[in-house]
């Protein structure tokens, strides 16, 4: 069924499927998504990974690299339903193009290595999923690989992920041998021939057919515990019907309790349609899912998925191409048209509208609508950012933003010409704006230009797309990973008084805190414990604003404090020159010098590494894990290689991938993700201890 990207409106609401494709890199999500494109007739021929003709991997720099970096949209339909499908990057670096991709999808197909089950960026983007609570469906993918296993895949997902996988496909074959899948719901067996698009529809064979009725049999127990309709089919007769249980899947589904598994070969073209029949039967439409939440000046509201409504959008992705700035929206609710002008209300300015697009990667087709359910691309958006809320002016609302992770990795960059420093300026501005997990700050001391992004990779490709995209030849420094400091000991009634008479109206703050350490080492929590009045409501907000200034810089080495707990306990205030800067000054002071007064730590990021090597490169890689302080987690055994999981310093694995190929004769291979921050050991200051180096 050919797609018609510009007919959006003849798909009512209950038709549309906004879903994202997840998983750990080299899965296959890129492949899926080609196979999908090609069979529900949205292109002509299917695109490989290996050749660099990719429908979603446009950029020239995924094509050199052969992976997924920024976030891809597309739309297709399948049975009368419009699919608006995003692939989404699967190495760690480039998460937050999964986030933003997340926060505004009803759905998701998570995509697993038949071979590897679960692996280390699956974890990550499953997290990701159940923090804005998008129900998946499963596609264990590599079914024709050697050593592909799905009862074993399945059994990752379980320990791994704490889900409940409800199994409605058996493979028929194994490794190269595998042709079809056995549905388990309508008892009959899909196979497909060799070059052929198109199932072969057909009884279960005679061989299959008692190991299928045994997987039928334990797929109904399975939902018969988590779903009361189909727990009383099950007890009334022999089984339940096939109608029941598809609605049960769905409602399972739907809530999260249970994660329907699929598998396939999406690079044989072997399960793709029944995966999108799947996304049809279970994933929700944009009714199905609650209304969106949001806010205006302390007002929550909540908008239905409905055209008529008043309109609300979210800006997820922003795209400053050559011809102009695409800016990328899902839209939750009400209708918007050419011309329009909209609210940003995120930034309390309006932007007109002056063409909508349909998106199919780098290709786009103007419309003149976008409603409800609907992810467009808008141009003549001229400043609005990723995460900020589009809206119609006489009904504002801010919609809560994808979150952006912290920057852990940082680089120095100069332009080799000296005359080329605003143009480099300008274009790290233009990258910014793109990609909201790069942050650009001048170090005070260099005066340098600090690029700071999620990994090596990220910042890699943010040079080359300077070099590529704004013809600037840069110098980049060595990375530097992102230090934070937190408390070790606080300290108890620290005083501090501020006080400036300089001729006018002056200044007088008094304050007095208590610091204290958070157990868990992150975050910061400020709370008053003043009586009497002794400082004015008003004034105490502006003590915790003045703390949170204190933060950007600790003790140790200048770098943003976290883990503490600050008590203001008492104060005193001025008839005439108190005010909220004095109070606001007092706390940054005050912190300041609590955080001199007591002990800091440093705290290093630290990653988690899986390493698949030879069995004869183990002791070589274990001896350089630990000359990297590292500490092994775990290893495991699978058929002439051994999976080596391990806790390592983000700054001892600076070139690691080099060192690896070296040790293992470019055999081996690592993937990496965030795993939170350590303390660095003898790195502490405090009155008595010193300056730590």
């Amino acid at each position: 069924m050919r797609a018609d990207l510009n007919r959006n409106h003849l798909v009512p609401l209950t038709g549309i499927r906004n879903l994202g494709i997840l998983a750990h890199v080299d899965a296959g999500k890129t492949t899926l998504t080609e196979r999908i494109l090609y069979l529900t007739g949205a292109t002509h021929r299917r695109g490989e990974v290996h050749e660099g003709n990719t429908v979603t991997d446009f950029d020239p720099l995924e094509r050199d690299r052969g992976i997924t970096i920024f976030a891809a949209a597309v739309s297709c339909t399948w049975d009368g339903h419009r699919i608006n499908l995003i692939d989404t990057p699967g190495h760690v670096d480039f998460s937050d193009e999964v986030e933003r991709s997340l926060r505004v999808l009803d759905g998701a197909v998570a995509v697993f290595d038949a071979v590897a089950g679960v692996e280390a960026q699956s974890e990550s983007v499953w997290r990701q999923a159940d923090r804005y609570g998008v129900p998946r469906i499963a596609f264990v993918n590599k079914m024709d690989r050697a050593g592909a296993d799905l009862d074993a895949a399945v059994e990752s997902i379980r320990e791994r992920l704490r889900a409940t996988p409800l199994v409605v496909q058996m493979p028929i074959g194994r490794e190269a041998g595998f042709t079809g899948v056995v549905d388990l719901l309508r008892m009959r067996s899909l196979v497909w021939a060799d070059g052929g698009d198109a199932a072969c529809d057909g009884p279960v064979p005679g061989d299959l057919r008692e190991e299928a009725l045994r997987r039928r049999r334990q797929l109904e127990e399975q939902v018969a515990e988590l779903h009361p309709a189909a727990l009383e089919e099950f007890c009334d007769g022999p089984g339940i019907s096939t109608p029941t249980l598809a609605a049960a899947l769905r409602d399972l589904t739907l809530n999260g309790e249970g994660l329907v598994v699929l598998c396939g070969s999406a690079y044989r073209n072997r399960g793709v349609e029944p995966l999108l029949d799947a996304v049809v039967a279970y994933l929700p439409a944009p009714p199905d899912v609650p209304p969106v939440r949001g806010d205006w000046y302390g007002a929550g509201e909540q908008r239905p998925a409905d055209p008529a409504a008043p309109f609300a959008a979210l800006v997820f992705k922003v795209h400053a191409a050559a011809t102009g700035r695409l800016t990328y929206l899902r839209v939750y609710s009400g209708t918007a048209r050419k011309g329009d002008v909209l609210l940003d209300a995120s930034a309390r300015r309006t932007e007109r509208i002056s063409r909508i697009l349909r998106v199919q990667a780098d290709r786009h087709i103007e419309t003149d609508a976008a409603t409800a359910g609907d992810i467009v691309a808008v141009a003549g958006v001229k400043a609005a950012r990723a995460g900020a809320t589009l809206c119609a002016p006489e009904a504002p609302l801010v919609l809560e933003p994808p979150a952006t992770a912290a920057p852990v990795v940082s680089v120095a960059v100069e332009p080799r010409a000296s005359g080329d420093a605003e143009r480099l300026a300008a274009a790290l501005a233009r990258l910014t704006d793109e990609d909201p997990s790069l942050a650009v700050r001048t170090d005070p001391e260099t005066g340098q230009l600090v690029l700071s992004g999620m990994g090596e990779l990220h910042l890699e490709v943010a040079v080359e797309k300077l070099k590529r995209d704004h013809g600037l030849g840069v110098t980049v420094g060595r990375p530097r990973v992102a230090y934070r400091e937190t408390v070790v000991r606080g300290v108890s009634g620290l005083l501090y008084r501020h006080v400036k008479q300089d001729g006018g109206a002056g200044q007088f703050a008094h304050v007095v805190i208590d610091v204290e350490p958070l157990h868990h080492d992150d975050g910061f929590v400020f709370r008053s414990t003043v009586t009497g009045g002794r400082v004015p409501r008003e004034y105490i907000g502006a003590v915790e604003a003045g703390c949170r200034d204190a933060l950007a810089e600790g003790p140790l080495g200048g770098h943003p404090v976290t883990g503490l707990r600050v008590t203001l306990t008492d104060g005193a205030t001025h008839p005439k020159d108190s005010s909220e800067l004095a109070f606001r000054t007092a706390g940054r002071l005050a912190l300041r010098e609590a955080l001199r007064a007591g002990e800091t730590a440093l705290l290093e990021p630290l990653a988690e590494v899986t390493i698949t090597v030879p069995d004869d490169a183990v002791g070589a890689v274990l001896g350089d894990l630990a000359a990297r302080r590292g500490r092994v987690t775990g290893s495991v055994a699978r058929a002439g290689t051994v999976v080596i999981t391990a806790t390592v310093p983000l700054a001892e694995l600076f070139g690691y991938a080099t060192r690896l190929r070296g040790r293992t004769q470019g055999r081996g291979t690592f993937t990496s993700r965030p795993a939170g921050y350590a303390r660095v050991d003898g790195a502490r200051s405090g009155p008595q201890a010193g300056t730590a180096g």
